[in-house]
């Protein structure tokens, strides 16, 4: 028996991990699209894009595991029925919780590594990839150049850069910085590098350039240069500041938010629902693989296939995912509602599991009546 297991078990790594991938392959696609503007707008290297594109990915788990999961497992125990190994099972003695048993302990092995992802890993490259936005964000050229357009930041100055390359490096570079009794000194190079100095700010390192300024006699100051340090974050400066959303923090801060702070105290509904959330949600993808066991092997059996019931329990799952986010979006404005988000997919688990075991006992009695019926004395009783 613990052979069929065991084959049974090796028989669903394939379609739920080929699953995941297709799924996490579409995930990435539809992150790039809306990542895009990194590099189109920004002005950020293709590195930079893909970085922020794949730190998005631990949040999509939620989504993917229990998708992946389910689909993976309908594949997989249909194509086990069309090659009448299912049967073969039945007829070797094997219950219908035994036949089950290896696919569950799977659903429990995604539904921990799951859990492990919401709970930390989750937060970590959440937090990194909001770090990264805001550096982005933040970024002096990213603000105030617009690559072939001359660009004035509120101090005044005027900034103009031909290209952007992909590697950062600025060509054909002008610039006209504001000086007191209209003296304004302009500076002039054929290429530059934005460069992050240990002391903090942003300077702007031209190369083969010149600068001019009239003095206040009114004479023409001239400087040619082969390098020349201009500290450009005086003339550009950001009110923005990082903030790590809920989405951001890590279990304890989401419990035990620091109700002395301003946006924390207002959001501390949000913040409770979005930690049960993350507890509650890996269990749909064991609530979601006990859900694709119960299509295919939870009902009697057809020689036919199992169409009408993979399509029922697909309804069922796509209508209980959509209450799970209902219920969530609710919580975030009542607490004492999150109970509301364990009792969705234990709800669910529930159903299934007794789905099972019904039908188990069902067999169970239905092939020891064949078997009374059959015997002398089962029969002569029955006479």
């Amino acid at each position: 028996m613990r052979t069929i297991e065991s084959y049974i078990s090796k028989q669903m790594r394939a379609p739920i991990v080929g699953a995941i991938l297709a799924l996490t392959a579409i995930a990435i696609l539809s992150q790039s699209l809306t990542q895009f503007d990194i590099i189109v707008e920004r002005g950020q290297s293709a590195a930079t894009f893909f970085k922020v594109t794949f730190l998005a990915l631990p949040q999509l788990a939620g989504l993917i595991f229990p998708l992946a999961i389910f689909i993976g497992t309908l594949v997989a125990l249909n194509r086990l029925h069309n090659d009448h190994e299912i049967v073969a099972c039945y007829a070797n003695g094997m219950s219908l919780w035994r036949i089950a048993s290896p696919i569950v302990r799977f659903g429990v092995y995604i539904t921990l590594l799951g859990l492990v992802m919401s709970l930390f890993v989750q937060p970590a490259a959440s937090r990194i990839m909001r770090a990264e936005l805001f550096k982005i964000k933040t970024d002096i050229i990213a603000a105030a150049v617009r690559e072939g357009d001359f660009s004035t930041t509120l101090s005044g100055m005027t900034i103009y850069v031909q290209r952007i390359d992909q590697n950062g490096l600025l060509r054909q570079i002008f610039i006209r910085t504001p000086g007191p009794n209209g003296m304004d000194r302009t500076y002039s190079a054929r290429e530059g590098r934005v460069v992050n100095p240990e002391s903090g700010g942003q300077v702007l390192i031209l190369r083969n350039g010149s600068t001019q300024q009239v003095s206040p006699q009114g004479v023409l100051n001239h400087l040619t240069f082969n390098e020349y340090s201009f500290d450009i974050s005086q003339y550009v400066v950001s009110d923005g500041y990082l903030h790590f959303k809920d989405s951001d923090r890590f279990p304890h801060e989401l419990f035990f938010p620091n109700r002395a702070m301003a946006w924390e105290n207002h959001s501390w509904k949000k913040l409770l629902a979005e930690g049960h959330a993350r507890i509650s949600g890996p269990l749909y993808n064991l609530g979601f693989c006990l859900l694709a066991v119960v299509g295919v092997l939870g009902g009697a059996f057809s020689r036919h296939g199992y169409t009408r019931r993979i399509t029922t329990v697909s309804f069922i799952a796509a209508g209980i995912r959509i209450l799970g986010f209902a219920v969530e979006a609710a919580c975030a404005g009542a607490a004492e509602a999150n109970i509301l988000q364990y009792a969705v997919p234990l709800g669910l688990i529930y159903f299934c599991v007794h789905t099972i075991v019904r039908n188990d006992k069902s067999a169970v009695r239905g092939k020891t009546k064949r078997l009374q019926s059959l015997s002398p004395v089962g029969g002569r009783a029955a006479a």
